[in-house]
């Protein structure tokens, strides 16, 4: 079970079983949400997901795939919590950075890549993508 939560406790989730994928992604768009220069996330099916409180939604509807991305976070203390895609139904992307645990979820890939900042360093062997992989 994986577990985590926003910065003021106001959002709590439980994620059952194994995540598909852990995926950092270098678009624009979840490097403005993150506040970072990638986000880095956990990709589970919605279903196995539950989460407890009240989050707010942005509706992000500059996409590639033309599809919107739902961005969830708290409307308390505004801590990104996770990402619906259009694009993809049936899979949430959930922020890493908040588990409880994050350590035990490096990258395994790397997306859309070609708006990567110059500066950031992809480790070696760990597939990266210009676009996404699907």
């Amino acid at each position: 079970m994986i577990e985590g939560g926003c910065n003021c406790g106001s959002i709590r989730y439980r994620i059952e079983g194994t995540p598909l994928a852990v995926a950092a992604c270098h678009c624009t768009r979840c490097r403005r949400q993150s506040g970072s220069v990638y986000s880095v996330n956990l990709v589970v099916p919605t279903a196995a997901m539950t989460m407890t409180g009240q989050v707010k939604v942005f509706e992000d509807v500059d996409t590639t795939s033309g599809k919107p991305v739902y961005r969830e976070f708290c409307g308390d203390c505004g801590s990104p919590i996770r990402s619906l895609i259009g694009a993809s139904p049936g899979v949430v992307a959930v922020k890493v950075g908040t588990l409880d645990d994050p350590g035990p979820h490096a990258p395994g890939l790397h997306v859309f890549t070609r708006s990567k900042i110059d500066w950031v360093e992809i480790p070696s062997g760990v597939p990266q993508f210009a676009e996404s992989p699907g």
